[in-house]
């Protein structure tokens, strides 16, 4: 959207036009292709007609837009945002493939595009994969790699624990699920720390919980060192109870898996936390279930 010309606007305004990030850049003139928007260094760009709203957008105001190639590999701009932009990682449908790459969607109306050489295994028509955003210095084309490796930072120089990273789910193994936090760090979080279903593509807050020495980070979905007291696991019952409409079939007998995913604890809290319940008279077990007292 267009920002008023402050001097905070003016700072933030691009030296150059960047591809594959968000450029903020002055609207300068109106042709019958779209609006030309200017960096601070002269350089121009089309932002074209069929994203323009003029009385959004007056002449002489900064706007933010993602810049691409089109489809004749021309610099572009979009008020649209992709998926995820330059250095950052996505989980992106195939729509397409060719013997020399696949397209996949990333939210914009030119797909991008995966070199065969940026595949770690055939891609099918339909499937997601987890994909890092790049860019070609040559041609200026952004592209998406399957091969991550070697965009990994081994750098831990200001990591500690409790820092919080922001992670996308890249795979899971038998000790849980390995993400990439900050678009840079490899981690892992372990499946008897976390309740709550996670899938391949999901973008998580996390926590530093260890910073390990083969360059790779121990993650936990809650701050280390603080654990949820039983009043708090009371209230996550009663109103989960509630939301049901007073029954859950949920005893001390019920699945770990079960428990964990419709309440986001451990059954050993689950299993503390109908004790408390039961003897302040709050709920009643029954063969098959839990439900509200009365009095409730």
């Amino acid at each position: 959207m267009p920002k008023t010309q402050d001097n905070e606007t003016i700072q933030a305004q691009n030296l150059s036009i960047k591809i594959g990030e968000v450029n903020t850049l002055e609207i300068m003139r109106d042709t019958d292709y779209g609006y030309f928007l200017e960096a601070k260094d002269g350089s121009e760009i089309l932002l074209p007609n069929v994203y323009i709203m003029e009385d959004e957008m007056p002449m002489g105001s900064l706007l933010d837009v993602f810049v691409y190639t089109d489809s004749e590999d021309r610099p572009v701009a979009t008020t649209k945002m992709p998926y995820a932009k330059l250095g950052e990682f996505g989980y992106f449908t195939v729509v397409d493939y060719k013997p020399y790459g696949a397209f996949v969607n990333w939210g914009l109306p030119k797909d991008l595009f995966v070199p065969l050489s940026q595949q770690k295994e055939h891609f099918t028509v339909g499937k997601k994969y987890l994909l890092r955003v790049c860019l070609d210095e040559q041609t200026s084309r952004l592209y998406a790699t399957q091969k991550i490796g070697k965009y990994l930072n081994r750098d831990m120089k200001g990591l500690h624990q409790n820092k919080v990273l922001e992670a996308i789910v890249l795979a899971k193994t038998p000790l849980g699920f390995k993400v990439v936090a900050d678009n840079q760090y490899e981690g892992m979080l372990f499946s008897n720390e976390i309740f709550e279903d996670l899938r391949i593509g999901d973008k998580k807050k996390v926590y530093i919980k260890n910073v390990r020495k083969d360059f790779k980070l121990d993650l936990s979905l809650q701050l280390i060192g603080k654990t949820l007291s039983i009043s708090e696991f009371e209230g996550t019952l009663l109103q989960l109870l509630k939301e049901a409409g007073g029954s859950l079939p949920f005893t001390y007998k019920s699945d770990a898996d079960e428990i964990k995913k419709v309440f986001g604890m451990s059954k050993k809290n689950f299993k503390r936390t109908l004790t408390e319940l039961i003897e302040k008279k709050e709920i009643i077990l029954h063969e098959s279930a839990i439900t509200l007292s009365s009095s409730q």
